[in-house]
C-alpha cells in the first residue's frame, strides 16, 4: 500500500507541495519516505526511515517545477535509507518511485550487472530506472524508453518517473493504480490516491491497466503501454469534499469514518429505484449469480448469502474473489457475477471481472469511489456514497455495501419500500447509538478485554460473516490474536 504522488507544472515549488501531499497518504501505511525535485543542477533527491509527518515542507523550497515522492512499506529489503523510493540510474537522471512487485527481478538484476550497472539497494524497484538507461541506449526518448523497459517487467505494478534532462513525468500502471488531477492553472500531478492531490483539484483522468501517461506540465497524453496507441480520456469530477477526506476533529480516521455511519446509511439506501429493480430481475432471471469480493467486502457478500436466502428465498454462490477463478467451469453469458469493493480497485476483483467477462458473463459492481476502473468496466453499477473512507479497517464502507445488497434483496420480493424502511430505521438507531454515553459504555468494555491474549466471538445466521469480521477488526487495529 505504498504512497506514489507526482507534480509537474508552472509552480515553483513542487518539492514542497508532494512532501504536503503525501502526508495525505499516511493511511495507507509505511516504513520509510522519499522525495525527488528536479532543479536547474539536477534532481535532488531526500529520504529516510520514519514518519513523513514530521518533516517539514518548507525543506524542500528549492526551485523546482517537478518532483515526486513515495511512502514505502518494506517488502523486498529491510527497512533502510538506500531502500527507499526514490532509485535512479548511475547517473541520477532517470528518477523513478514504484509500487507492487516487478516479479522477475532477480533475473533482471543479474542481466543488468552483467552489463556493468551496480545496484546500492536491496529492492526490485532499482532494476527500473537502470532498465530504462538500458533502453535509452537505443532509444533517445524517454517515454519510448519507459515503455520498452515496461515489456521487460513481469508483476503488478505502477511506476511514476522522471527525467530531469528531458523534463518529462511519465507514469505507467499494470495492475496498481495511479490517476491524474488536471489543474488549468497549476499543472499535472499524478497520485495513487485522490487525497494527495484534492486541494488543488477535482479534475481527475484515470490510469487504466496496460497505459502510460506522458506529460510536460502543459499537455497530457494517454497511450497503450504496448503498441503505443493514443488513448482517449474524459475528465471526470470528484464530488465529495476536501473536508470529507480530512480527520477534523477526530483522533483518527476510523473513529471518524465510524461515526459516519448514521449518514453513509443512508445515503446508501438513496438509490434509484429503478435501477434497484432492474438489477433484481438481472438477478432473478440469471443463470447463477455469483458474490465475489475481498476481505471485509467478502465477509459483506457472506452476510448477502443470508439476506438473498431469507428476505428473497433465492440461491447466490459466494466466493472470495482469489478463489474465484475455479468457478469458471460454471460461468455462462447468461450468469450474473456481483462484485464488491470500496476503493474500485481491488487487484483479485479485477481479475474476477476478467474471468466473467471473459465467459461473456454479466458484471455489477457495488462500489464507493466512483470513476474506479470496476466502476468503469462493470455493466452495470451500484455507488455505496459513502464518502472517502481512508482507514485500512473498513467501517462505513462496509454497512454501505451491505445496505445496498439488502434492498436489492428486498427488491426480489417487491419489498423495496419494506428495505429502505428498515435501513432508514437501521440508520437512526446507529445515530442513537453513536452518542457519547454510548461511547463511554463501549471504552468501559474495551477495557475490560484489552489484557486478554485471545478473543473468540460467536455469531450465527448473518451474524457469523460478522463475526469473522469482528475477529479481523480486532487483530487488525489492537494486534490481539482473534478468531470468530
Amino acid at each position: 500500500m505504498c504512497g506514489i504522488f507526482g507534480y509537474i507544472g508552472g509552480r515553483d515549488d513542487a518539492g514542497k507541495l508532494v512532501v504536503e501531499g503525501l502526508k495525505n497518504l499516511e493511511y495507507r501505511g509505511y516504513d520509510s519516505w522519499g522525495v525527488a525535485c528536479n532543479t536547474k543542477e539536477g534532481a535532488v533527491i531526500k529520504k529516510d526511515t520514519g514518519k513523513i509527518s514530521t518533516v517539514d515542507a518548507n525543506d524542500f523550497s528549492q526551485n523546482c517545477h517537478m518532483a515526486l515522492a513515495h511512502t514505502r512499506w518494506a517488502t523486498h529489503g529491510g527497512v533502510t535509507s538506500a531502500n527507499a523510493h526514490p532509485h535512479t540510474n548511475a547517473k541520477g537522471n532517470i528518477v523513478v518511485v514504484h509500487n507492487g512487485i516487478i516479479e522477475n527481478y532477480q533475473e533482471l538484476r543479474k542481466e543488468l550487472e552483467s552489463k556493468g550497472y551496480t545496484f546500492i539497494s536491496e529492492t526490485d524497484s532499482e532494476v527500473i530506472p537502470h532498465m530504462i538507461e538500458e533502453e535509452m541506449k537505443t532509444n533517445k526518448d524517454f517515454a519510448s524508453a519507459v515503455r520498452k523497459a515496461c515489456s521487460r517487467f513481469e508483476g503488478r505494478y505502477g511506476i511514476l518517473a522522471f527525467h530531469s534532462d528531458s523534463n518529462l513525468l511519465v507514469a505507467t500502471r499494470t495492475g496498481s493504480p495511479l490517476i491524474v488531477g488536471v489543474s488549468k492553472d497549476d499543472g499535472y500531478f499524478i497520485a495513487s490516491d485522490i487525497p494527495a492531490f484534492m486541494e488543488h483539484t477535482k479534475i481527475v483522468q484515470y490510469l487504466d491497466d496496460d497505459e502510460m501517461v506522458v506529460t510536460d506540465g502543459k499537455t497530457v497524453l494517454f497511450t497503450d503501454l504496448v503498441t503505443g496507441e493514443e488513448k482517449p480520456k474524459r475528465e471526470i469530477e470528484i464530488t465529495w469534499s476536501v473536508e470529507e477526506a480530512q480527520k477534523g476533529e477526530f483522533a483518527h480516521f476510523m473513529l471518524k469514518e465510524i461515526m459516519e455511519q448514521k449518514d453513509s446509511i443512508a445515503r446508501a439506501v438513496n438509490q434509484d429505484d429503478e435501477q434497484i429493480r432492474t438489477i433484481a430481475e438481472a438477478i432473478k432471471n440469471a443463470r447463477g449469480t455469483f458474490l465475489v469480493g475481498c476481505g471485509t467486502a467478502h465477509k459483506a457478500c457472506m452476510a448477502a448469502e443470508y439476506f438473498f436466502s431469507v428476505v428473497s428465498e433465492h440461491h447466490v454462490n459466494v466466493t472470495s474473489a482469489g478463489e474465484f477463478k475455479i468457478h469458471h467451469h460454471f460461468l455462462k453469458p447468461e450468469s450474473l457475477v456481483i462484485v464488491v469493493s470500496q476503493s474500485g480497485e481491488t487487484a483479485d476483483v479485477l481479475e474476477a471481472m476478467n474471468i466473467a467477462k471473459a465467459k461473456g458473463s454479466k458484471v455489477l459492481a457495488i462500489v464507493n469511489a466512483e470513476g474506479s476502473t470496476i466502476h468503469r468496466e462493470a455493466d452495470y453499477t451500484l455507488l455505496i456514497n459513502a464518502g472517502p473512507e481512508r482507514a485500512v479497517a473498513s467501517t462505513k464502507a462496509l454497512t454501505g455495501q451491505m445496505a445496498v445488497l439488502l434492498m436489492i434483496a428486498y427488491a426480489m420480493k417487491d419489498k423495496l419500500h419494506d428495505g429502505k424502511t428498515l435501513l432508514l430505521e437501521t440508520a437512526a438507531q446507529i445515530n442513537d447509538m453513536l452518542n457519547p454515553r454510548y461511547v463511554d459504555h463501549i471504552e468501559g468494555l474495551a477495557e475490560k478485554i484489552q489484557t486478554h491474549e485471545n478473543i473468540y466471538i460467536i455469531g450465527k445466521s448473518w451474524n457469523y460473516p460478522m463475526a469473522l469480521e469482528s475477529a479481523i477488526k480486532i487483530q487488525e487495529v489492537s494486534y490481539i490474536h482473534a478468531e470468530g
